[in-house]
């Protein structure tokens, strides 16, 4: 099979293979879009001396609000010595409640309050802001095909927990 590209009928071309150079090429552009896409929320959450792991928390609280702990411990794929002291600090600074499971009183259910609905729309208006220019510059075919990349890149639990978000079942 020759290293041949074929143009495609929206003008990008069509590659039977990637060659290692085109992979390290995609890897190394992950690396700085990852760069540019923490940068804005990074420079917010210093304000707070927060890090990453308190705005993935804030995240994910805010899209499943009365998560348990041990649900975001999975989705987060942290330790739960790493989680109680991104939750410990987040509660104390009056961001996030944890209340009592009704079922199961040993559950902890979090709950983002107003101080932390705040700052997470703080930090995902700045990561939207980005996408969406980044979105409208690469047009709806580079969006759909970026998601299937994204998604293929997953591991099997990890795709089925990100349909499971998406779909409201955290």
């Amino acid at each position: 099979m020759a290293d041949q590209d074929h143009a495609s009928p929206a003008g990008g071309e069509t590659l039977l293979f990637l060659t290692d150079e085109q992979l390290r090429q995609g890897i190394e552009a992950m690396f700085f879009a990852y760069r540019g896409f923490t940068a804005d929320p990074d420079m917010i959450l210093a304000d707070y001396d927060y890090g990453r792991a308190h705005h993935r928390a804030l995240h994910f609280i805010n899209g499943a609000p009365g998560t348990n702990v041990n649900n975001l411990l999975a989705i987060l794929g942290v330790t739960k010595q790493s989680l109680n002291r991104v939750l410990r600090t987040l509660i104390g600074d009056g961001l996030v409640e944890s209340r009592v499971g009704r079922s199961d009183k040993r559950e902890r259910h979090l709950y983002l309050t107003e101080k932390g609905a705040a700052l997470e729309r703080a930090l995902s208006d700045a990561q939207r802001a980005r996408m969406r220019k980044a979105y409208r510059d690469a047009g709806p075919e580079a969006v759909a095909g970026f998601k299937r990349v994204l998604e293929a890149m997953m591991d099997p639990e990890m795709r089925r927990r990100y349909h499971a978000l998406r779909e409201g079942r955290g």
